[in-house]
């Protein structure tokens, strides 16, 4: 609208001024020179609506990317609320194990206190270790290699010798834990 007014008073001030052929011609390159400005001025409306429709859609973009990715604070919270899970999954769980384990050493110890009273039981039966040996046996005699099933009751049998004498010549505190291989001094009768 302007750009008419401003050719009206273009075309007036040339009125004015000017005489009628060279008037003509400069009528004519204004005319020319507006019709010019005219479809530059239609562009730039078409650039300027172009650049809106773009703005627009650039708005509407930001907007769904702003919905679409959270914020450092959500994800704060969000990691916030995992931590909270995990730990209370794993006091739950250590809670778990430390029942089992509960459950697992009171079975042990009864098991336990059951082997204690069994070997009390087998110690009571026991006859008492000796621990003093008498020298009153032959100093004569032969040696003998325990074998397998052997006690000394049976090799006292074997050889005729007293079980005393040999438990006495060879100091054995356990008469019932004799090894097969040991090698044994059997005293001759008296």
């Amino acid at each position: 609208m302007w750009i008419r007014a401003s050719l009206g008073m273009l075309l007036t001030a040339a009125i004015g001024f000017g005489q009628g052929t060279n008037l003509q011609y400069e009528l004519a390159n204004m005319r020319e020179d507006m019709r010019g400005l005219i479809q530059r001025v239609g562009e730039l409306s078409l650039r300027v609506e172009q650049l809106e429709r773009e703005n627009e859609a650039l708005r509407n973009s930001s907007k769904s990317a702003a919905e679409s990715y959270a914020t450092v604070s959500q994800l704060n919270d969000a990691v916030a609320d995992l931590n909270r899970i995990v730990k209370a999954a794993s006091a739950s769980s250590k809670s778990e194990v430390l029942s089992q384990v509960n459950q697992k050493m009171s079975a042990l110890a009864k098991q336990t206190n059951a082997a204690i009273d069994s070997l009390a039981k087998g110690m009571a039966q026991r006859p008492a270790v000796q621990t003093k040996f008498s020298d009153d046996f032959s100093q004569e005699g032969t040696s003998y290699t325990v074998q397998k099933g052997d006690t000394i009751s049976s090799i006292a049998q074997k050889t005729g010798a007293r079980m005393q004498d040999i438990i006495n010549a060879n100091k054995i505190t356990d008469p019932t834990k004799v090894q097969v291989g040991q090698t044994l001094f059997i005293p001759a009768s008296k």
